[in-house]
């Protein structure tokens, strides 16, 4: 498991190219979070972001790209165990816990705060 500063610089490069990315180029947000899922995906696909997590923990796991992480990951095990099918429920099955909470999550911030628009 990483030090709170391996986790801190991992974590702030990471936001560091995000932001590089907004600032000196025509992306805007959508094509940055896009952008930074996939590289968390081929990272993850060329068996390098499973280092990076053992070298910064939440560093790499808090970030974005921690999410593209998790479905090439999920995708691969079940692939591995259950076959092409296996590609599809293994992206769910390790992703859905985190996409129900940002959606209860958002959905209870929307009552109390009563956004408009």
């Amino acid at each position: 498991m990483g030090s709170v500063w391996s986790a801190f610089l991992v974590g702030g490069l990471i936001c560091v190219i995000g932001q590089l990315l907004m600032d000196l180029t025509a992306m805007t947000p959508a094509h940055v979070l896009s952008t930074l899922v996939v590289g968390g995906a081929v990272f993850d696909g060329l068996g390098l972001y499973e280092p990076l997590i053992k070298f910064a923990g939440a560093g790499a796991t808090v970030p974005i790209t921690s999410f593209g992480n998790s479905l090439v990951h999920g995708a691969l095990s079940e692939a591995k165990s259950s076959g092409l099918i296996g590609v599809l429920s293994g992206i769910f099955e390790v992703t859905s816990a985190g996409i129900s909470a940002a959606i209860i999550f958002g959905f209870l911030t929307a009552l109390v705060f009563r956004p408009k628009g």
